[in-house]
């Protein structure tokens, strides 16, 4: 059995997928760029883009009943390794120790996207 989350405080789905799915106990999220749910824009700079897209992330998580301490997984699309520094400082002030497990990877994204992330998480 899956549950569909939908929050006004994360972007609406541009296809034919849900923000989020409760299912056997785990929140799975969508893939997050970094548009801002309340102006549609896209900040400048992989560090804001960052910042935006976890931002999103917690949104769902919430609107689902968990939070970012409960994240176990998360992989991760840069537009280009070069950023992954700069990502790295803003994605860890977003999770506490001990860290979810992660994938990163070099990945084309549409639109003048430099990140795109996405989590699965346990509910308590």
């Amino acid at each position: 059995m899956k549950k569909e989350i939908r929050t006004g405080k994360a972007p609406d789905p541009i296809g034919p997928y849900s923000q989020g799915i409760i299912s056997g106990g785990r929140v799975y999220v969508s893939g997050q760029t970094p548009i801002d749910p309340e102006t549609g824009k896209i900040p400048d700079g992989i560090a804001a883009q960052t910042h935006q897209a976890l931002k999103n992330i917690r949104a769902i998580l919430e609107a689902g009943g968990a939070s970012m301490d409960n994240v176990v997984k998360s992989t991760v699309h840069l537009t280009h390794m070069g950023h992954f520094k700069e990502f790295n400082e803003v994605y860890g002030q977003y999770f506490s120790h001990p860290y979810p497990v992660r994938t990163t990877v070099q990945s084309t994204l549409p639109g003048p996207f430099f990140v795109e992330i996405d989590v699965t998480a346990e509910l308590d």
